[in-house]
Formats: C-alpha cells, structure tokens, sequence
C-alpha cells in the first residue's frame, strides 16, 4: 500500500478536493489569500507527486509565458507567484539572464513542488479514492469520498482537479506489456532500459510531446531506429500568432461558453493548432536537421513515417508486432519494436469516440447532473455540473472542461489561477465560505 504523507482533515470540510496537481493546488491558494474563513482539504493519489514527472526532458521548456503560473493573474503581489519562487531560492538574478524565451520544464516542476511544501497540512498523499457518494447528514447533504484503504472525507462542496485521462488509442488499448508505454510514464519506462537498449522503437503521434521524445530517444539510445508515425502528412508547425493566441485570454473563455456546439466546434478547429498535434518550430528545426544530417552519413536511424496509423498490433516476446496502414492508399505493411510510446495525448469530456462521457470517479453520483442536448455535461460557467434538482450539493470540475469552456481550460497554467478565482467565488455565491 502506498504511504501516506497528509495532514488532519477536519471532521467534515466546506470544499473537499480530489486531486492535489496544480489546478487545485492554485485554487487551495487563492481560498488561502482571498477566503481563509473556507476551509478545505484535498487528496492526492500519489505520494510524491512531480508535475509532468514522465516528461521532465533534459532541455525541455514550458512553452508558456512564466507569469501564468499558479496565481499571478489573479494576484500578482501573491507570495507563491513563479517570480518570487525564483527569489527565494536564490536564482531570479541567474533566472533573468538565461537565453530562453520560457522556463525549463524541470524548474517549473521545482516551483510546484515548492507550492506544495506548503499545504501538506490542507492534504493527504498516497490517499486514492476509489468512490465518491452524497450522503445526508442531520438534514444536511455532503459528499463523501473513499479512499483504497477504507478512510472515508466528507464536504459540503466537492472540486475534481485529477486532470483528464491518457488516451491509449486501439489497437493498443487491448496489449498488456511494460513496453507499451502512455507519455505521462517514458521516463519512468526509458530509464531502466538504459544498461539493455531497445534496438527499435515507434513512437505513435504528432504532437510537441512526440517530437521531444523522439529527439531524447535518440539521444539516450544512439543505436536504435526510431520510427515516428503520424496520421499527417508530416510534423506541422504550432500556431503561435499572438492574434491566435487570445484564445488564452479569459474574454474568449466567456465567449466560447456562451457559444452553440456547432460553433464550439469551428472554433476548436481553428484553435487546436495553438496546442494540439503540432510542434515548435525550435524542436522540430532540430529534429529534421538530424534526419538530415543522419541520410549525409548514410545511416539514418531516425525516420517521420506520415499518413500512417497503426490498424492492429500484438505482444511480440519483448516488443511488439503491429500492422501500419497508409491512411491514403491503404497498403499495409508490418513493423516491430521493442519499445512503443504512445505520444496519443488525452481524452476530453464528451459523447464522441476518444472522449469519456464524464470522469469515472463520478460512477457513484453522475446521475445527480444533467447533460445537454448533444451528450455533453452541463457545465456551469463557474466549473459546476448543473444537478437535476437543489438538493444536490455543489461539486466542480477544475482543468478538465474545455468541452464547454475552450482551449483555455486545456491541460495548461495559461488560465489556471483565473479558474481557481471563478470556483472560489462559485463557493461564496452558495452561501459556501
């Protein structure tokens, strides 16, 4: 069993939070500076968490602007802000002088873990909940969340901060081996390959995440062909135009909520180059540079197989066998690797293929919210699910509704403390504080 790090929940708390990564972590924050009377406490499955602890790649940066961090559009005079993270530990003068546009992925991962140290006392480690149920106590209705080893939390309000579901397409989906491997685990699965290196490796998909790995890999196994296979054409560029990139701003946050599904889904067309399935030019300069240089010396190990998608795959002793269908003329052929990594991204919340309806530590309660018309949660525009009547108490999803409030709520800090601030004031509007 996992051990557990915590402090000592109350009894029963205001906002009981499951999940402890940066979004509630942000939103503990601005509870403790805007509403301190609110008390609230929070479980986190793992016990020693590290944000994007599977992808903190030597050389790796953030690709956002610092001072989105946990709570500076919201308060930029707040202690736990990046800048004085930086101060306190004694490298803003060394930070201000490094060549780079944005923050190394691993000092980033410094600074959550240093927000963290100071709200143990507001959490519990190595707590997994395995159910959440409403119950009523002395006419009061509340929820209650289960942990594996029986430890039941109780709240009057509950926030979902677990972020959203790897997505592991088919065939994939249905193999059972240690080298298969989602994003969120390749470091922890790369490095003890190290002392016995993969001779062939696949990496299935074409986003930023995809491109770092294939660079990595080809760094830490010098001698294996690494093949990466995208359903593109190629590798595309990232939008960055600054024009594209309001769509970070909270004034398009507001904008998509109050917009129908069919125009949600124009604007996630044009939008989802700004951070899905596409690459920094920085990265991807590197990368075809060392396919480049690597067919002058005629040993090119590196290749980017496009109009590609993987129809079938099986366990192949200690790799795997899977068939390649070109998307366009449909030829099949085989290939094998004793290491695939799956670079596939993660599901939204919604009722189409390769989205989840809603998250699945809500089994136990989801029949208390309404969906919309088109098979979507109803989401409020304060993070609540709307409940089919007034006896269910409020419960909020933080970092997991760009379904219904656009790319601003994706798995990024862009507008993270903003949405703390909006589920803080969702709190005090029912009459929780």
């Amino acid at each position: 069993m996992t051990a557990r790090t915590t402090g000592q929940a109350p009894e029963r708390v205001d906002l009981l939070g499951i999940g402890f990564g940066p979004a509630n972590l942000s939103l503990a924050i601005a509870l403790q500076e805007d509403s301190p009377r609110t008390t609230a406490f929070f479980l986190e499955a793992e016990s020693d968490p590290v944000w994007q602890g599977g992808l903190l790649l030597d050389g790796s940066n953030m690709q956002n602007h610092p001072n989105r961090d946990l709570v500076t559009l919201r308060n930029p005079r707040s202690h736990y802000s990046f800048l004085n993270y930086l101060f306190e530990e004694g490298r803003l003068v060394e930070h201000l002088n490094l060549p780079m546009e944005f923050p190394l992925r691993k000092e980033y991962a410094h600074y959550i873990k240093w927000a963290t140290n100071q709200f143990h006392a507001q959490a519990e480690f190595g707590a997994r909940v395995t159910g959440i149920e409403i119950a009523e106590v002395d006419g009061t209705p509340e929820y209650v969340a289960t942990c594996s080893d029986g430890t039941r939390y109780r709240g009057l309000a509950l926030v979902l901060g677990t972020g959203r579901t790897p997505f592991v397409p088919r065939p994939f989906d249905a193999l059972d081996s240690p080298r298969v491997c989602h994003l969120t685990r390749y470091l922890h699965t790369v490095r003890p390959l190290e002392q016995d290196p993969p001779e062939s490796i696949a990496v299935i998909g074409g986003s930023q995440s995809a491109v770092e790995i294939v660079l990595d890999l080809a760094k830490r196994f010098p001698r294996a062909r690494i093949v990466n296979y995208v359903r593109k054409f190629g590798l595309p560029i990232k939008d960055t135009s600054p024009f594209s990139e309001e769509g970070f701003f909270p004034s398009f946050t507001d904008y998509y909520f109050k917009a129908s599904r069919s125009s949600k889904n124009v604007l996630d067309a044009y939008m989802r180059p700004t951070n899905y399935s596409s690459s920094d030019p920085d990265v991807l300069h590197e990368l075809y540079a060392l396919i480049y240089e690597q067919r002058l010396d005629r040993e090119q190990r590196i290749f980017v197989q496009g109009n590609s998608e993987v129809v079938a795959a099986e366990v192949d002793g200690d790799g795997v066998r899977f068939e390649v269908e070109e998307v366009h003329t449909k030829d099949v052929v085989t290939d094998r690797a004793d290491l695939v990594v799956l670079a596939t991204g993660f599901r939204d919340l919604g009722p189409n293929p390769n989205q989840e309806p809603y998250p699945a530590l809500l089994e136990g309660v989801v029949d208390r919210f309404r969906f919309d018309g088109d098979g979507y949660l109803d989401v409020e525009a304060d993070y609540s699910l709307r409940p089919h009547d007034d006896s269910t108490p409020p419960l909020f999803l933080n970092g997991l509704c760009e379904s219904s409030h656009g790319i601003g709520d994706a798995g990024s800090f862009s507008l993270l403390s903003l949405r703390a601030a909006t589920i803080r004031d969702g709190l005090h509007k029912r009459g929780i504080s």
